[in-house]
């Protein structure tokens, strides 16, 4: 299926498989073919139900039951996920894809010890894949144990250097050892091969100024705010804004949190950390402004009724 069918080509499309479907209701490859097309006009309901029509039709087919399971897992429904991928291993105990899928599935329930065992069981039949690499990387970020992550993130570079998954996983992990000159050759190499990556550009801003390298810091801030457009901007901004306070450029600081204010008017925490700078600032007055204004965004958190009541 090409990028440029439209929606009406779907549409169209649809109908010819039903017809067909009709005239032919035990051919797998329609009811495949189908649900392709459903998921193209974002009907997943109907894919579900494609799905379930063909596992009536033939219970073996383990494509529909990891497609079926990886709906579900979209769908946050773990234990439905769980059960197709369960049943797809049983009709093809090779599919290094059903390990995979009952991995992701685990890491998303914070499973952390079956997950493993269903990675390491992934890498049994397929052991070139970066991004089976990527995912024990992320399953070890996720439980704070930043040195494993690592380890793993070489790996999947070991095998594609260029891997921008691992390139800019890897920098945080240097980020969060507090390696920031390893973190920013990360960073770096992602720029070079995506110099329009936004994200990237405020990793490298929020390096440079931890690095107290004022000048590099506000270029890749200045990159960042170009390559974004709208409210993506928010938390550059904000970034930028407390770089510019840190580096003692308070009221430069104080316009970038009023710019940020009015990309995303409704978020609080623009408000609360210029209250804070007023606070460091002695301006007591807009402080307690700021955190008013805060309050009547975020009125069920109690510290900012303790900002409000120490200013």
């Amino acid at each position: 299926m090409t990028n440029e069918i439209t929606q009406e080509d779907i549409k169209k499309r649809i109908e010819q498989i039903v017809l067909s479907m009709a005239r032919d209701p035990n051919n797998t490859k329609l009811y495949h073919e189908l649900a392709e097309y459903y998921a193209a006009a974002n009907d997943f309901d109907k894919v579900i139900s494609v799905y379930e029509s063909l596992l009536a039709i033939n219970p073996q087919d383990d494509t529909a039951l990891i497609n079926l399971g990886s709906i579900w897992f979209y769908e946050e429904e773990y234990k439905k996920a769980l059960k197709c991928y369960n049943e797809a291993m049983v009709v093809n105990p090779k599919n290094y894809l059903v390990y995979y899928n009952l991995a992701n599935t685990y890491a998303e329930m914070k499973n952390f010890s079956k997950a493993l065992h269903w990675y390491n069981r992934t890498l049994d039949f397929n052991s070139k894949n970066p991004e089976v690499y990527n995912a024990i990387a992320l399953l070890y970020h996720d439980f704070d144990d930043y040195v494993e992550a690592r380890a793993y993130y070489e790996k999947a570079l070991s095998i594609d250097p260029e891997n921008l998954t691992a390139l800019v996983d890897m920098g945080n992990v240097c980020f969060k050892l507090y390696d920031y000159g390893q973190a920013l050759e990360y960073y770096y190499r992602v720029f070079n091969l995506v110099p329009d990556n936004r994200t990237v550009a405020l990793c490298i801003a929020n390096t440079h100024a931890l690095t107290q390298e004022e000048d590099k810091s506000f270029e890749f801030f200045e990159k960042s705010l170009s390559l974004g457009r709208g409210e993506e901007n928010y938390k550059t901004y904000i970034c930028y804004a407390i770089a510019k306070s840190d580096f003692g450029y308070n009221e430069e600081a104080v316009e970038l949190y009023k710019k940020a204010m009015e990309l995303c008017p409704n978020e609080p925490n623009a408000y609360i950390l210029l209250g804070n700078l007023y606070s460091n600032m002695k301006d007591f007055t807009n402080a307690e402004e700021q955190y008013k204004k805060a309050l009547t965004l975020s009125k069920l958190d109690p510290s900012l009724y303790v900002l409000v009541a120490n200013t």
